[in-house]
């Protein structure tokens, strides 16, 4: 036994040089060597859920710091101490029971203790009043006003998906206090990273009871960046019985990810069924015209002034999302602000130099081609790589192909290994759309379309 204490004690040094302090104390420290037999040290934690996150996160890790701490090859075995044993089942005991048991309606808000009944925390900026609508957003603007006016009665759930700062998180805060101001409904709002933390907090302080209470009491249940459940095991089930016991309760639940359930890896099927129970619905890049409308709220907002081609110019260089847009606005009006010197397209073009690189830089991915493509044209996703060859899919397909190879700096090769094609027929691809596209308006229409539906022109 002190054999392996001891070689845990360096394997620990090792991790501590290699991690994060806050991850090295909620997963490594919390770990205590049980012996060691051959090459093999056994360690114990305090629950399933360690074993499981530890199994599957850093195994490899601590192996190698075994290794190097020993000089020779180490293996890990992970144990739940043997104390502990009876905790999961009674854990889960409840769980079923709290499944089963609907959460009652409350009439009033209140503030309580750490899992209790609380306010959500809520950006004032995010309202409906606020955002702006375009073609690009307006379907899952509309939905969620709906759920709004009326949670659980409109679509439940509602799933938002999207890239990075479209506008997910806005719409979802907007529900809330939408809500919030005109009834007295408990509304709940976390992003799923938060959700993970507490719920880990919750194990290691045996109050998981509060902890399900709190989420299962909401009418209105909104959980922001739900992808990040993917991989965790024992939290996805924790939330199939909370989805369940408010599904069932008529209970509104909102979702956010940054791309379809059913594209999320590693997240259990019978949660990806159930988060596609009520409506699905995509936030796109906005087009130019909505970009120019976002940047005139923005400064009507923010009290300021610009030239009509100061706008225009941010507009048509900042196209892959809102956030970005916006810095850019920031910081147009603090440079005119500080400097008192007058705006112009060159001065901007400096300004916003490192903006406009990490525009040009940042290639559209070959799955958003795809998926762009098969929207366009009505196909499957599955059709992009399959070996199917009628003309509904071959063309879809090829103009697929045409868009990696203008859109992106990808080689030929690589393009070829996303489709499951040879390079040869990647290369007849692009020439037969570019020829095609040279007589036929409507094809030359609509690979245009494709390319700035993904922000990006040809």
């Amino acid at each position: 036994m002190a054999d392996a204490v001891e070689l845990w004690k360096d394997a620990c040094r090792d991790l501590q040089s290699l991690l994060h302090p806050d991850v090295y104390g909620r997963w490594i420290a919390v770990i205590r060597p049980a012996g060691m037999e051959g090459d093999t040290l056994t360690v114990h934690v305090d629950n399933n859920f360690y074993q499981s996150w530890l199994e599957d996160n850093y195994v490899p890790l601590i192996t190698e710091a075994l290794s190097r701490a020993a000089g020779r090859p180490v293996n890990v075995r992970i144990e739940v101490s043997a104390c502990e044993q009876a905790a999961p089942a009674q854990e889960a005991e409840t769980g079923a029971a709290l499944s089963a048991e609907a959460p009652k309606p409350r009439q009033a808000r209140e503030r309580h203790s750490r899992f209790g009944r609380q306010e959500p925390i809520l950006d004032p900026r995010y309202t409906f009043a606020t955002f702006v609508i375009g073609p690009s957003n307006s379907f899952a603007h509309a939905a969620s006003l709906a759920v709004a006016q009326a949670p659980a009665r409109a679509y439940n759930p509602l799933f938002i998906y999207g890239g990075t700062g479209l506008g997910k998180t806005h719409l979802m805060q907007a529900i809330g206090h939408h809500v919030l101001a005109t009834s007295r409904s408990v509304v709940c709002y976390i992003n799923s990273e938060t959700l993970l933390n507490e719920y880990i907090d919750a194990l290691q302080k045996g109050s998981v009871v509060s902890f399900r209470k709190k989420y299962r009491s909401a009418d209105l249940l909104l959980i922001d960046d739900i992808h990040f459940l993917a991989g965790k095991k024992q939290l996805q089930e924790e939330f199939f019985h909370t989805f369940n016991a408010l599904f069932d309760a008529h209970k509104q639940i909102v979702m956010t990810s940054d791309r379809p359930a059913a594209e999320i890896a590693n997240l259990e099927e019978r949660l990806v069924s159930r988060f596609e129970w009520g409506l699905v619905t995509e936030l796109e890049p906005p087009d130019l015209e909505t970009r120019i409308a976002i940047l005139r709220s923005k400064l009507a907002q923010a009290k300021g002034t610009l030239k009509d081609e100061i706008i225009l110019f941010i507009a048509e260089k900042i196209r892959s999302n809102v956030r970005r847009l916006e810095g850019a606005l920031i910081r147009t009006l603090s440079y005119s602000s500080l400097t008192g010197q007058p705006m112009t397209i060159e001065s901007l073009s400096n300004l916003l130099r490192d903006l406009l690189e990490e525009e040009s830089k940042e290639e559209v991915t070959f799955e958003a081609i795809q998926r762009a493509v098969a929207e366009h044209y009505d196909v499957r996703l599955a059709d992009m790589t399959s070996k199917r060859r009628p003309r509904s899919v071959a063309l879809p397909r090829q103009v697929a192909m045409y868009l990696c190879r203008r859109l992106t700096r990808s080689s030929l090769p690589d393009i070829a290994n996303a489709f499951g094609k040879t390079h040869a027929t990647v290369l007849h691809a692009c020439r037969s759309i570019q020829d095609r596209m040279d007589v036929d308006a409507n094809l030359r229409k609509g690979v245009t379309s494709i390319a700035e539906k993904l922000g990006r022109s040809l």
